[in-house]
């Protein structure tokens, strides 16, 4: 059985995991005991050398630890052979990965077809997963990878990595080479991926911008070891020490600013408003120039469906951007 088979979402727990490399001064992961619940998109987010990818790549036992375990829901992912394991966990990287020779119809089908699947179902699979990721699939199935755009690429290596329905996503930089539009786009992307199939996620990255703007939970990591693991905001609002403030420019009161959105500081109606709006997903820097400019008491914020879900004024925004938050606790 494929670890995760019949499930949404699977939990994934490392359990002491080391990883030492011959001849190394330190440690690659050092001593990592972290939980991952199923359905989180949880994001690993430090330096680069600080083992975030060793720590993702043992997942699917591209490298093996030194020591500790590593559990999938139940089951120790030594007990499975790598290419079994490996079939269940989709794999998501900077380089897509794709077969050059193939079309794209036929690199998203590559683990559905080593699973056995038949042929009506891997079709329509293939053409489910390219509407999902944005490509139409009349237009885009018979295409080689390199008739595509980066972008583009980037959509066809996630939809091969969904294509045998896994229960968890492992994502390593993967937007990482992008322009900063098609950036935002495909983050928009997974976020929407997630939120219709709900897969575990583990999401590797340096830009704590990215991190905040997609994550459920940050993993911050330094030298092989985790320092935070918390909600965004108290990554950003109550960074564990000097290295994860430094990390995320908590001292730079415009970039905390940038890095919070309006939802998560969002006040309750009281009564009637009609003042300007802000979308609930906009930044509480993009809030302060809307009510500097319009010299508005609060603002009224609005959902995605257009709804009214509360207000923000220049308190909260105050409140913020405050650099005496109480410290919060690390997991």
């Amino acid at each position: 059985m494929r670890p995760g088979e019949g499930r949404r979402a699977s939990a994934i727990t490392f359990d002491h995991v080391s990883k030492r490399y011959e001849g190394a001064v330190r440690a690659a992961v050092d001593d990592v005991r972290l939980r991952v619940k199923p359905g989180r998109f949880v994001v690993l987010l430090g330096p680069s050398g600080c083992g975030k990818t060793t720590l993702l790549k043992m997942v699917n036992r591209l490298f093996e630890p030194t020591a500790g375990r590593i559990l999938i829901d139940d089951l120790d992912i030594q007990s499975l052979p790598a290419p079994a394991l490996r079939r269940g966990i989709g794999y998501v990287i900077q380089q897509t990965g794709l077969f050059p020779h193939m079309r794209i119809a036929e690199n998203i089908a590559v683990v559905p077809k080593l699973l056995k699947w038949e042929k009506a179902r891997i079709a329509s699979r293939v053409d489910e997963l390219l509407t999902l990721v944005g490509l139409e699939p009349a237009a885009y199935r018979r295409r080689y990878p390199t008739q595509l755009s980066g972008g583009e690429q980037q959509r066809v290596g996630l939809a091969r990595a969904l294509a045998a329905e896994p229960s968890t996503l492992l994502m390593d930089e993967p937007f990482g080479a992008l322009d900063a539009i098609t950036r935002v786009r495909l983050q928009d992307e997974i976020l929407a991926i997630h939120q219709r199939l709900g897969p575990t996620i583990l999401f590797v990255t340096h830009d704590i911008e990215e991190a905040v703007r997609v994550a459920d939970e940050i993993v911050v990591m330094r030298e092989g070891a985790v320092v935070q693991h918390a909600p965004p905001l108290d990554i950003v609002m109550n960074p564990a020490d000097d290295f994860v403030r430094d990390l995320v420019g908590a001292q730079d009161v415009m970039r905390r600013l940038s890095l919070v959105t309006v939802d998560s500081v969002v006040r309750p109606l009281n009564g009637r408003h009609d003042g300007p709006a802000i979308a609930a997903d906009s930044t509480l820097r993009d809030a302060l120039g809307v009510l500097l400019e319009t010299r508005e008491p609060a603002l009224v914020v609005v959902d995605g469906a257009g709804e009214r879900i509360g207000t923000v004024d220049l308190g909260v925004i105050q409140a913020a951007s405050a650099s005496d938050h109480k410290r919060g606790e690390t997991s």
